[in-house]
């Protein structure tokens, strides 16, 4: 049977790819796997039902087979793990790659998230505005050390990658803060994850749902 994965049925992104169903969903097009969609809305998220498979009423979730998995970089690395495409055969580039997958949760993405914080949950606190300036200053230092690895390879480490995936993900997030522009070299390994066929198909899928919800 076809994994079934949970997404918004109305996603606050407005369709722009950045809910976290859209890695899972990216991961499962490179892939060439089949996949079912179950959508939800925010109520159904802190309902019984839902809450026995992911216990923070978030999405995505993933099941198949009698497995369920919540956190979207456990599902990518599962997903990897299970199928050739996504991680190297070699032993130690496929840790190096598993590597990327965790740098880019735990390290770049944080300050990420703490930005859109501020920014959308904070803006009327006083201590916003001199706030931000800190945080965008942490997420340009995470940047530039990203950068300076990446160098003019086209991916992270050798082929592409569920570390690229990741990486690309989470970077996806800094568009419309204007500060990936600043990192030319990040800006265009984007744009190259972007113009991925898997990338595409995940995103068209994505977007029809978003679309629909606007009916």
């Amino acid at each position: 049977m076809p994994p079934t994965i949970t997404a918004f049925r109305a996603s606050p992104d407005r369709g722009r790819a950045l809910a976290r169903d859209m890695r899972v969903r990216w991961a499962l097009e490179e892939l060439g796997l089949p996949y079912e969609v179950r959508l939800v809305d925010f109520d159904e998220l802190k309902q019984a039902v839902h809450l026995a498979l992911h216990p923070f009423g978030q999405i995505p979730t993933f099941e198949q087979d009698g497995l369920a998995l919540f956190e979207s970089g456990a599902i990518v690395l599962h997903l990897a793990q299970g199928q050739p495409g996504l991680l190297p055969d070699d032993a130690n580039a496929r840790a190096r790659a598993i590597n990327w997958i965790f740098a880019a949760l735990n390290t770049i993405e944080p300050p990420i998230l703490e930005l859109q914080t501020a920014r959308l949950n904070e803006g009327h606190e006083p201590w916003t505005p001199s706030r931000i300036p800190l945080i965008e200053a942490r997420i340009e230092q995470r940047l530039s050390a990203l950068a300076a690895r990446l160098g003019d390879a086209e991916w992270i480490d050798g082929p592409f990658s569920a570390g690229d995936l990741m990486l690309a993900s989470v970077l996806l997030r800094l568009r419309s803060s204007g500060l990936l522009d600043h990192f030319p070299a990040l800006a265009g390994y984007v744009a190259r994850a972007e113009q991925r066929a898997a990338y595409r198909r995940a995103f068209a899928a994505q977007y029809a749902v978003f679309i629909a919800s606007q009916a």
